[in-house]
């Protein structure tokens, strides 16, 4: 890279090139500078154009290609998808685009406070009269920026809900085999190994070597995991490394290690580092161990344990039956024929006078209604007497009929001089003549 040059008036008052090195770039803009200085103040006067165009000319053809480094400031993604912000320290301030086709590159989201290092050209806005850097790459500086990027993407893995707790699993009360992921010539793998020996010897150990460390490890350590989970090749898993400084530990921190460790079928131990490191994994697995170690004593109960554990519980089992077969023989015993037919007894009295008092009830009920009933037809069977005309005619009435036409005769009115009734009592009939 060419350092910028800068004109500078000598103590004559002359421009001059102070550095030398772009004076065939610049020369053209000096030039013109020391000729108007050469002449009177009113001989020529630039318009805003012509001082910005050389501005711009100047700036632009020196600084072709910058590296800076600051920290984001006013950061505002647009909606065609450029970014822009201000680069600043403690000092001063530069405004920033960077256009969408190399926000591609990205492998975090830029952010107000974000310190980062950035590549690329000055440029001069005529019609604000203002200059900018277009970035063209952009990276994260220094190892405060690398926890930055940590806790940019560890908010974004946890807004997809990699670190929810309804996502945690139960460790294995007794696991047959454990599985460690881990580098095999490690002082990690010894610890554990030791341990689980010392703890449990019936508890086997399966070990997936793997690269802890560089740009190999990420891959590596994603890939053991899921062939552990592929052919189910242990009960609990843990993951983990010894101590390091933060870039050694930046695998376990991997995007695609953090997601192989929360979608894992085998529960995961996360033992990364000592107990003051930490990893995104640690947040992803089902429980953090603050060391290998420590990993390994979560992983493996003490046998003695267990088997006390299974004394109790069996001798708590023996007690209860026994309890409950001792109640089981005090209720036995007292079921005798006798009190048996007691209880009976008890039970059907109260059903039994029931019964009664309900079947006393019915055939009152019922003698009842057949008294009514039998009131009933006597005063129809009266009245059906009363109203028969034989009845009536056995009292001494009789009916004429007129003989010829056979209508009733109701009134005198009703017949003439010389008509022939028939006269019909109770028994017999006769006829007679009208005079």
């Amino acid at each position: 890279m060419s350092y910028p040059v800068f004109p500078e008036r000598d103590m004559t008052g002359t421009w001059r090139n102070t550095g030398g090195t772009n004076r065939d770039t610049v020369g053209t803009e000096w030039d013109a500078l020391n000729s108007q200085e050469n002449l009177s103040a009113g001989t020529k006067t630039y318009t805003v154009s012509e001082l910005t165009t050389c501005i711009k000319d100047l700036l632009e053809g020196n600084f072709s290609s910058v590296s800076l480094e600051g920290e984001i400031s006013n950061c505002k993604p647009a909606s065609t998808g450029h970014l822009y912000f201000t680069l600043k320290d403690k000092n001063a301030a530069i405004s920033a685009v960077m256009f969408k086709g190399r926000m591609r590159s990205l492998t975090f989201t830029p952010g107000d406070g974000t310190l980062v290092r950035v590549r690329g050209s000055v440029s001069v806005y005529p019609p604000r009269g203002s200059y900018q850097i277009i970035v063209e790459s952009m990276e994260l500086a220094g190892t405060g920026n690398i926890l930055l990027m940590l806790e940019e993407r560890k908010r974004r893995l946890a807004a997809e809900g990699l670190f929810d707790s309804e996502r945690k699993r139960q460790l294995p009360f007794f696991p047959t085999r454990i599985g460690v992921v881990t580098s095999p010539t490690g002082a990690a793998l010894r610890d554990i190994l030791q341990i689980v020996r010392r703890r449990n010897p019936k508890v086997s150990v399966t070990v997936f070597p793997c690269v802890v460390q560089g740009t190999e490890a990420a891959p590596s350590i994603a890939t053991m995991i899921k062939t552990a989970n592929d052919f189910s090749m242990a009960d609990v898993l843990i993951v983990g490394r010894g101590g390091g400084s933060l870039e050694d530990l930046l695998p376990f921190s991997e995007e695609e290690v953090v997601r192989v460790v929360s979608e894992s079928k085998i529960p995961v131990i996360s033992a990364v580092g000592h107990e003051i490191d930490w990893a995104l994994t640690d947040y992803a697995a089902d429980v953090r161990a603050p060391t290998p170690s420590a990993a390994a004593e979560l992983a493996t109960p003490l046998l003695t344990d267990i088997t006390q554990q299974l004394e109790d519980r069996r001798r708590d089992l023996l007690q209860q039956v026994q309890s409950k077969m001792e109640k089981m023989r005090l209720l036995v015993k007292s079921f005798t024929p006798d009190s048996l037919e007691l209880r009976f007894r008890t039970i059907e009295q109260p059903l039994l006078a029931r019964f009664d008092t309900a079947k006393e009830a019915l055939l009152n009920g019922m003698q009842i209604k057949c008294t009514e009933a039998r009131f009933r037809i006597d005063k129809a069977l009266k009245d059906l007497e009363g109203a028969n005309p034989t009845a009536i005619l056995a009292r001494g009435y009789s009916v004429v009929t007129d003989k010829k036409t056979g209508k009733v005769i109701r009134s005198d009115e009703e017949v003439s001089s010389g008509s022939v009734l028939e006269i019909k009592p109770a028994k017999g009939s006769f006829t007679a003549l009208v005079q």
